[in-house]
């Protein structure tokens, strides 16, 4: 019963470590992305850094789980993958549109630019989610 049961373990490892790989890269680029280093600020304590970078991430899993999730395969689920990550490039480029100055104020720790910085990256990483079906 056991071994059937860990019939698809190979294949949950290796999504579940593409996707691990796929978030530790799009942060690490997203980061370098951005004009305001998020990781930096997140040392010094910038509060306004917090919202702005966890609703980019939680903006790019929320598709990264549907493209696994719809994915034929792990190739498929890459590309998918490496869309999310774009769209949530152009989410920052139309925050920057709506608020050209929201990087400086997210480095001035304006927690409201934060918020709406990651706000909008959700918002995008929902429509993303809903726009990958079959």
């Amino acid at each position: 019963m056991l071994a059937s049961s860990l019939t698809g373990f190979a294949a949950f490892a290796a999504y579940l470590a593409t996707a691990i790989v796929m978030v530790g890269v799009f942060g690490t680029a997203y980061a370098f992305m951005t004009p305001h280093r998020e990781f930096r600020l997140l040392r010094q304590g910038c509060a306004a850094a917090v919202p702005a970078f966890l609703g980019a991430l939680i903006g790019y899993v929320v598709p990264l789980t549907a493209a696994m999730r719809w994915s034929a395969n792990l190739m498929d689920f890459v590309i998918w993958a490496v869309i999310a990550a774009v769209v949530q490039a152009l989410a920052y480029v139309a925050t920057r549109l709506i608020v050209p100055d929201v990087s400086t104020r997210i480095t001035n720790n304006d927690v409201s630019a934060g918020a709406l910085l990651g706000g909008i990256a959700l918002a995008f990483g929902l429509i993303n989610a809903a726009s990958m079906t079959p």
